[in-house]
C-alpha cells in the first residue's frame, strides 16, 4: 500500500512539473529533463518508465520548444532512452514512446548549426576539412555564420547508432502500433541521411537537416555508409508496396510516410512514385470470394489512401514527369474499386417465378400455363393496360430478365455504333416487321388511353361531374372582423454613443490592418492582364488590385495636404500609418511588389510639390509661420526607408534595383552613396556598377552625381576597382590621369 501510495504521490508530482514545461517550454525543458532523468530511468517502476516515455516524446515533438535547445537537449536523454530499449522486461508503451521521441531527435545527431565567433575561427580554423564558412562582408569581416557536423561528441553517436539499429529489429516483429512508430522513425532516418537542397548557402541556420551537411571525409559520422543504408531503408519501406501487402494499418502509414519523402527529397521522388503507381490494394479481393466485410473495409482504405497520395501529386505539380501514368492509375483504381463493391456482377440475383412460364420437366404435376405472346418461338412480358408506361416497357420484348437489366450505357458509345450495323443486318425480316407491328399497336393503344384520359379531365375542368352546386361566396371579410388602418409615424434610430479619442485611434489602426489584409488576399489570386485606358481612366474604378492600391497611395500621399494634417504633431496618423504599413508589405516580397513602392513613391513626389507651391491657408498657420516642412518631406523620407529595405535583401543577381532607380520621380547624393556602399559585399560589386551605369547613360539629371559615386567606387573600394576605371576611362578620363600623374611623382620621389 505504501508503495502504490508513493508512486501515486510521485506521478502527481510529475505532473506538476509537465504542466509547468506547457506553460514556459523554452525555459523550463532545458532545467526540468536533466533533473527527471534519474526519476524515470529504466530501473525504475513500470508506471514511472511509461510516464518518462511519454513525456520526453511529447518535449521533443513540440514545435513551440526552440531546435536549438531539442539539440541539446538531445544528448542528454540519450541514456535513458537506451535503457528502456535494451531493457530485457519489454513494455509496448514505452517503446512506443522512446521510437517516437528517437524519431524526432535522430536530425539533430547528424549534423546541427553553431554559431562561432571571429575568435573561435581563428583558434580552429584549421581543424575545419572542408570551407564551410559563410562571411557576410561589408567592408570587413563583422559576422560569420558556420554550420558544420557535430565531429566531437563520438559516444552520443555510437549511442544513438545503437538505438537506431534495435529499433530496426523490431520492424517485422513488434506490435502494430510499435510498427508503426517504427515505419515513422525510418521515413525520418531516410529522410535525414539523403542529401537534400541547400536553399541558400548564405542563412546555413534556415538549412534542412539532410546529409548534404555532412563533410564527406567525416572522421565520425561515415557519409558513404549513411547514404547507402538511406537507399537500403527506402527498399525496405517500398517492398510493403511492391508485395501488395494486404496489412492496411502498415500499408496506411507507409504510404503516408512516403508522401514526406516525395515532398522533401526530390532525387528519391520519382522512384517512389513509380512504385506507388504499381501498387494493387485488391489482393483481399482475388483471395476470397464472397468478399467479408472486414476485407471491404481493408480494400476501401488501402484503394483511398492510395488515391489521395497520387492525387496530392498530381495537384501540386501538374507537369510531373509521371502525371500520364499517375492518372492511369487513378483511373484503374477507381473502376477496380466500382467493380469489387458492385454486388450485381459478383452473384448471380435469385429467379423470379416463373421465368418463361413453368419448366415442364420440373413441373410436370402442374398444368400450369403462361400464355404470353410469342415472335418465332420467343414469348414476349404483357404490356401495362393502366398507370404510367416507360420508354423501357414500351419497347420491351423479351422475358429474359438478364437481357432487360442490362444497361446500354455501359457501353462505350464508339463500340455501339460498331455493332449497331452489322447487329441490325442480321436480324430476319420477318421477325424484325413482326417485332415493329407489336410496338405499333402498344403505341396505339397508349394514344387511346391518353385520349380518353384527356375527355374525363376536360369534363371534369368544366364542371359535368354530376355536382351542381353552384354556390357563390364573395371574396369579402365581414365588417366585424375588419381591423382599423393604423398609421404610423416617423422611425428615428437612436444617436450613437461619442466617440472617444481612443475609440477612434483603435478603430482607425484596425482599418489600416483590414485594408493591407485586403491587398494580401488580393495577391494570392490569379493575375489578368489589365487593358490600359490612357491618361482618360478613373482612378481605382475597379475593385481589384490596381483599384486598392490607388485608393491606398491617395490615402498616403493626399490626406496630408488638409484632411488628415495635425500641426501639433500628434504621435499617430492616418497617413503615416498607413505609409509604414507599405514599407512592411513591399518587405514581404519586395520582387513582386516593387511596382507597388514606385507608384507610391511618384505620389508623394507630386504631392509635395503641390503642397510647395500652394501657399498655405490659415489652418496652417502658427503664429504667422507656416507648417510646410513637414508636409513637403514625405517623398525623400520614405525614398530612403524603402532603399534600406531593398539593400538589406537584394541579391546580386537581381534587376530591381536597376528599375527601381530608374523609375523613382527623383534622386540626390544619398541615394547614390547608399548604392555605392552595396561594393562592400564582394558578391554585389557589379550590381552597384550596373546600377550606376544604367543612370549614367538614362538619367543625364543624375549622370554627375552618379559619376562621383564611381569615383568613390574607383577610390575607395578595392574589389570595384577596375569596373570603375573602365566608366571612368569612358567618362572622366581627368580623374584617372591625375591620380596616374600623382603615382608616377612618388615612384620619382622614392627613387
Amino acid at each position: 500500500m505504501t508503495t502504490s501510495t508513493n508512486l501515486a504521490s510521485t506521478i502527481k508530482q510529475l505532473e506538476t512539473a509537465r504542466n509547468l514545461c506547457l506553460a514556459d517550454p523554452n525555459k523550463l525543458y532545458a532545467q526540468i529533463i536533466p533533473g527527471l532523468a534519474p526519476i524515470i530511468n529504466a530501473d525504475a517502476e513500470l508506471e514511472l518508465r511509461r510516464w518518462g516515455a511519454d513525456f520526453l516524446s511529447e518535449a521533443f515533438a513540440s514545435p513551440v520548444l526552440a531546435p536549438d535547445q531539442k539539440q541539446s537537449l538531445a544528448v542528454k536523454v540519450l541514456d535513458v532512452l537506451k535503457g528502456y530499449i535494451d531493457k530485457p522486461e519489454q513494455d509496448a508503451l514505452v517503446i512506443k514512446s522512446v521510437v517516437q521521441t528517437a524519431s524526432s531527435i535522430y536530425q539533430f545527431h547528424l549534423a546541427g548549426p553553431e554559431q562561432a565567433s571571429t575568435e573561435f575561427l581563428s583558434a580552429h580554423l584549421s581543424r575545419l576539412d572542408m570551407p564551410l564558412l559563410i562571411p557576410y562582408v561589408r567592408g570587413q569581416l563583422t559576422n560569420i555564420d558556420c554550420r558544420i557536423a557535430n565531429q566531437n561528441d563520438t559516444e552520443a553517436w555510437q549511442k544513438m547508432t545503437a538505438i537506431k539499429s534495435n529499433i530496426l529489429r523490431r520492424m517485422d516483429t513488434a506490435p502494430a502500433g510499435v510498427r508503426l512508430c517504427c515505419i515513422k522513425f525510418i521515413q525520418r532516418v531516410v529522410q535525414a541521411q539523403t542529401p537534400g537542397m541547400i536553399a541558400d548557402p548564405r542563412r546555413p541556420d534556415l538549412n534542412e537537416t539532410s546529409l548534404a551537411l555532412v563533410p564527406r571525409n567525416h572522421p565520425i559520422i561515415p557519409y558513404s555508409n549513411l547514404e547507402a543504408e538511406a537507399s537500403g531503408l527506402l527498399d525496405r519501406l517500398l517492398s510493403v508496396i511492391q508485395d501488395n501487402s494486404s496489412d492496411a494499418l502498415i500499408v496506411t502509414a507507409t504510404l503516408n510516410s512516403l508522401a514526406s519523402l516525395v515532398r522533401g527529397r526530390a532525387s528519391i521522388a520519382n522512384k517512389i512514385v513509380s512504385t506507388v503507381a504499381a501498387f494493387n490494394p485488391f489482393t483481399l479481393a482475388q483471395v476470397q470470394s464472397p468478399i467479408s466485410i472486414k476485407n471491404k473495409i481493408l480494400i476501401r482504405s488501402m484503394t483511398r489512401t492510395t488515391i489521395s497520395f497520387l492525387t496530392n501529386i498530381v495537384k501540386r505539380n501538374p507537369q510531373h514527369s509521371l502525371a500520364g501514368r499517375i492518372q492511369g492509375t487513378l483511373d484503374r483504381l477507381r473502376q477496380s474499386l466500382a467493380e469489387v463493391f458492385d454486388e450485381s456482377k459478383r452473384k448471380r440475383a435469385a429467379p423470379d417465378e416463373p421465368i418463361d412460364g413453368l419448366s415442364d420437366a420440373k413441373r410436370a404435376r402442374l398444368d400450369a400455363v403462361v400464355e404470353l405472346p410469342a415472335i418465332n418461338g420467343a414469348q414476349i412480358p404483357p404490356f401495362p393496360s393502366e398507370g404510367p408506361v416507360t420508354y423501357a416497357q414500351l419497347f420491351t420484348l423479351t422475358a429474359d430478365k438478364g437481357v432487360r437489366d442490362f444497361h446500354v450505357k455501359a457501353l462505350p458509345l464508339e463500340i455501339v455504333c460498331k455493332i449497331l450495323g452489322p447487329l441490325l443486318a442480321s436480324i430476319e425480316p420477318s421477325k424484325f416487321n413482326e417485332a415493329l407491328n407489336i410496338v405499333r399497336s402498344r403505341h396505339l393503344k397508349l394514344e387511346q388511353n391518353a385520349k380518353t384520359n384527356a375527355l374525363a379531365a376536360a369534363k371534369i375542368a368544366v364542371g359535368e361531374t354530376g355536382d351542381e352546386d353552384d354556390d357563390y361566396e364573395p371574396d369579402f371579410m365581414p365588417a366585424a372582423f375588419q381591423h382599423p388602418e393604423v398609421t404610423l409615424g416617423p422611425f428615428y434610430l437612436p444617436p450613437p454613443p461619442p466617440l472617444t479619442n481612443d475609440s477612434a485611434l483603435a478603430m482607425s489602426k484596425n482599418a489600416v490592418l483590414r485594408i493591407f489584409a485586403t491587398l494580401e488576399d488580393l495577391d494570392k489570386q490569379a493575375v489578368t492582364k489589365v487593358v490600359q485606358k490612357g491618361f482618360s481612366r478613373p482612378a481605382a474604378s475597379n475593385h481589384d488590385r490596381n483599384g486598392w492600391i490607388t485608393l491606398l497611395v491617395r490615402l498616403a500621399s493626399r490626406t496630408s495636404s488638409g484632411l488628415g494634417f495635425d500641426p501639433n504633431g500628434a504621435s499617430w496618423n492616418f497617413p503615416d500609418a498607413i505609409r509604414q504599413s507599405f514599407v512592411e508589405y513591399i518587405k514581404g516580397d519586395f520582387r513582386r511588389r516593387i511596382d507597388l513602392g514606385i507608384i507610391w513613391l511618384n505620389e508623394e513626389w507630386y504631392n509635395d510639390r503641390l503642397v510647395t507651391e500652394k501657399p498655405p491657408s490659415a489652418a496652417s498657420m502658427t503664429n504667422g509661420t507656416a507648417h510646410r516642412t513637414t508636409k513637403s518631406n514625405q517623398y525623400t523620407k520614405w525614398l530612403y526607408t524603402v532603399l534600406d529595405v531593398i539593400l538589406l535583401f537584394i541579391d546580386a543577381k537581381d534587376r530591381v534595383l536597376i528599375r527601381f532607380l530608374s523609375e523613382i520621380p527623383a534622386m540626390d547624393s544619398t541615394v547614390v552613396s547608399r548604392v555605392v556602399k552595396l561594393a562592400g559585399d564582394p558578391d554585389r560589386v557589379n550590381l552597384a556598377i550596373q546600377a550606376l551605369h544604367y543612370l549614367i547613360l538614362y538619367r543625364p539629371p543624375v549622370k554627375e552625381i552618379c559619376l562621383d559615386g564611381v569615383e568613390d567606387l574607383w577610390r575607395n573600394y578595392d574589389d570595384a576597382k577596375i569596373p570603375a576605371q573602365k566608366l571612368l576611362v569612358k567618362f572622366r578620363p581627368a580623374v584617372l590621369g591625375d591620380s596616374l600623374a600623382n603615382g608616377n611623382a612618388a615612384i620619382k620621389q622614392e627613387a
